[in-house]
């Protein structure tokens, strides 16, 4: 079996399970955010059941409209509020205290490598970087894992994406996703599992690995995975009890193998108005922008502001542009503080903002006005995803965003990543 079939088949209390299959698994951890919280406990309580199954097991985070922008949203925080404390769910994290769910999760020690984790938000699979089967529901099934701690799953085939050679910075995580999620389209994986793996993924860090697996939705996986090694070993054990991380099996079965040469790949620009219309940088450079994003759950963790403020040390932002930076934790935010990231992205311009999701939602701090141009970190650039249906996004890594910002249009990170 391989990965995905043997964390399945553990959960289930199988000894083997194979794709197609319908397993009923036991859920090992569930996630509910501002957005999506609200209506599962609202679900939760016309089931009628009074406790929840394990309230250690579920973690509360409010991230999306973080503080509360509206009476409305005010609202909804208040009712995840009350429920934590009737429920006694201690993992509950207000503002100022957490952060965005995918960087909490893992960052506070609620991922384990061979378990399997549902969060009532699509980019769930993000924890797949550490060797979890991880993916995201609606807000009436996890009404149903509330009461019940199970969840039934059809065991996807697994598409297998082999990274051969090594990342050339500026080239980064972000540019690899957008190359394999342009090459297969946004429907070449849909209800499969997408399984990283090869020497640039084994040289990849935590948070590229995080960044990888976070987009694998963007091309309809069920799940993006990595299989544990050393690293990953080491970044749980800091944060987290025992845990039996499971691997393939030598004969493990794929339903296609794809190897992607990385040596040569230079960054890339996700286009609007879809996540699979890329290219690479050099084809679109010299568009103006009017705004620039660098956060979310894709790319807002510590080695994207680290590659943003290598730029940005030595320049200063264009003035017909406004760059947004969103850390995507407060711990984060808090390192970055400590290492003098903060205020080399502050001296250079850039508009620092609390842990949270931003704008990425289209709905809170740096909307888009219309006709307005954006390059981002985040992971869609759906018509209308940032604010007006008449602005424009397109998506990059952290280096690419910073570049474009000092040159007021997209631009190759290249050469200011050198000087």
């Amino acid at each position: 079996m391989n990965l995905v079939e043997k964390i399945l088949a553990k959960a289930s209390g199988k000894k083997e399970v194979s794709p197609g299959e319908i397993v009923d698994a036991n859920i090992d951890r569930a996630m509910i955010h501002d957005l999506t919280g609200p209506l599962t406990i609202e679900m939760f309580k016309k089931i009628g059941v009074e406790k929840v199954w394990d309230p250690e097991k579920i973690v509360m985070i409010l991230d999306h409209q973080v503080p509360a922008d509206t009476v409305k949203s005010a609202e909804l925080h208040f009712t995840m509020r009350t429920f934590a404390k009737e429920q006694g769910i201690r993992n509950f994290y207000e503002i100022g205290r957490g952060g965005i769910c995918h960087q909490v999760m893992p960052e506070k020690g609620y991922v384990l490598p061979g378990e399997v984790i549902v969060g009532a938000d699509s980019h769930t699979c993000t924890y797949g970087a550490l060797g979890a089967f991880a993916t995201g529901i609606g807000s009436t099934e996890m009404a149903a894992v509330f009461a019940t701690g199970k969840l039934w799953f059809k065991v996807p085939q697994t598409l297998n994406f082999v990274a051969k050679g090594m990342l050339k910075q500026p080239t980064s995580a972000k540019d690899l996703i957008l190359h394999i999620i342009g090459q297969v389209g946004v429907d070449g994986a849909t209800y499969k599992a997408a399984e990283f793996s090869g020497p640039a993924i084994s040289k990849m860090s935590i948070d590229g690995r995080l960044t990888m697996c976070n987009m694998a939705v963007e091309m309809g996986a069920k799940t993006g995975i990595i299989e544990p090694d050393a690293q990953t070993i080491q970044y749980v054990s800091a944060r987290s009890k025992k845990f039996t991380p499971l691997k393939s099996d030598p004969d493990a079965e794929y339903e296609k193998t794809f190897e992607i040469d990385v040596n040569k790949l230079e960054p890339q620009v996700a286009c609007p108005p879809s996540v699979d219309n890329v290219k690479p940088v050099s084809e679109i450079e010299g568009l103006e922008i009017n705004q620039g994003f660098i956060g979310s759950c894709t790319n807002g963790r510590l080695e994207d502001l680290r590659a943003a403020s290598r730029i940005l040390k030595k320049n200063k932002v264009h003035p017909n542009v406004r760059l947004i930076v969103i850390p995507a934790s407060q711990e984060i935010y808090q390192e970055a503080l400590r290492e003098g990231i903060i205020e080399i992205l502050a001296k250079a311009g850039a508009y620092i903002s609390n842990a949270s999701c931003g704008p990425c939602l289209g709905g809170h701090l740096g909307v888009l006005a219309p006709f307005e141009t954006c390059i981002s970190t985040s992971n869609r650039n759906f018509i209308g995803r940032m604010g007006s249906p008449k602005a424009s996004v397109y998506l990059a890594s952290p280096a690419t965003v910073a570049a474009s910002a000092v040159a007021g249009k997209i631009t190759d990170p290249k050469t200011m990543w050198r000087s």
